[in-house]
């Protein structure tokens, strides 16, 4: 009897945790598997796909300039794209060429036409007909009665607009759409403006200078230029068309406008222009606190002194760099997110310079 109940509680309890287990374990999982939405067997592929379509419309659809209409019946217009044709291409200097354009004299905007105008600093956007895409360029002086624009383009390895715009000839046709304003001379606004650039970074500066000195009526009198360039050889220092009347500005009017030229090394080729103010080495600190005039404290000085020893510059002195995004971060600080203005970094920040003193172009 004993051993009948024994053998009986012990199969009883085989059958609870041993048989009974695998039916209990299957069952849990199985009601999970079967309860679970069917909503979410789908969610990830309809995510994924939600995704593929919004980048294909970002990535395939024209965006608004792109697929700005054409048209010779208006007069130039951000609007619209106006077609321009080209009347000389001419070497310049490594992978540059000074292109002239020609907009019809009836589609050049008279005052008041454009609420944009031609005020200095303003640009175009330049299409690349064959690939659809657009980019901007600022012509060296403004827009002649003529409708004639004269750039500094420099061709880049990954530069397709450039490229395509090396490859034409006079009589071939341009389309642009503009003017777009870079930068806003506000009258009265600033003491002095700083202009710090490299490579073809220089085109809107001397947009600025070229129209202080032919129109000064339109630009405060009070108010001094200096302009610092910086190349990386003589050779690809800008060419005479460019440095040859900023050098002159600078020697008429020494007491309005300075011009500061660097290479970072000599390499034995010839600059396009020979000027004395041609220095072989990057800007660095150093070179902008004797540019802005600002006393080098001794090193008693900043070992006794508590205080913040960052040389104090005019609240009244406005910072323009452009050029490429390597040499921007070195002077100013990198760009924000989407090309925002983004922190006062890099050399003029060690100089104490405040973000509203600074615009990167």
């Amino acid at each position: 009897m004993l051993r009948i109940s024994a053998q009986n509680q012990i199969g009883r309890y085989l059958h609870r945790h041993i048989l009974l287990a695998p039916r209990c374990f299957s069952r849990r999982f199985l009601t999970t598997e079967q309860s679970e939405p069917k909503s979410r067997k789908w969610a990830l592929p309809l995510a994924g796909g939600l995704f593929i379509g919004l980048a294909s419309l970002y990535f395939f659809l024209p965006d608004v300039s792109r697929s700005a209409p054409t048209t010779s019946r208006k007069p130039l217009s951000a609007r619209h794209f106006t077609p321009t044709t080209v009347i000389s291409s001419e070497s310049s200097g490594p992978d540059t060429k000074i292109l002239k354009l020609r907009v019809p004299p009836n589609l050049v905007p008279k005052e008041g036409d454009d609420p944009i105008g031609f005020g200095p600093i303003w640009s175009v956007f330049i299409k690349d007909d064959d690939i659809q895409v657009e980019r901007p360029y600022t012509p060296l002086e403004s827009i002649d009665e003529d409708g004639t624009m004269v750039f500094w383009i420099k061709k880049y390895p990954r530069g397709e607009v450039g490229r395509w715009l090396h490859s034409k000839q006079p009589g071939d046709t341009i389309e642009l759409r503009g003017p777009l304003k870079t930068w806003p001379w506000k009258e009265g606004e600033w003491d002095e403006v700083v202009m710090i650039s490299g490579g073809t970074g220089i085109t809107p500066f001397y947009q600025l200078v070229h129209q202080v000195f032919e129109h000064p009526t339109s630009i405060s009198q009070n108010t001094r230029f200096t302009l610092v360039h910086g190349s990386r050889t003589p050779e690809e220092l800008p060419p005479e068309r460019v440095l040859g009347p900023l050098a002159a500005y600078a020697e008429e009017h020494p007491h309005k406008f300075r011009l500061k030229l660097f290479v970072d090394a000599d390499d034995g080729s010839k600059p396009p222009l020979v000027t004395p103010s041609l220095e072989t080495c990057r800007v660095n600190d150093e070179h902008m606190k004797r540019i802005m005039g600002v006393p080098e404290l001794t090193w008693w000085q900043r070992w006794f002194s508590s205080r913040d020893t960052r040389p104090a510059i005019s609240q009244k002195t406005l910072f323009l760099v452009c050029g490429p995004e390597p040499m921007i971060a070195a002077i100013a600080g990198p760009y924000g997110r989407n090309y925002s203005q983004g922190p006062t970094l890099g050399i003029l920040g060690r100089l104490g310079v405040t973000p509203k003193q600074v615009w990167k172009l």
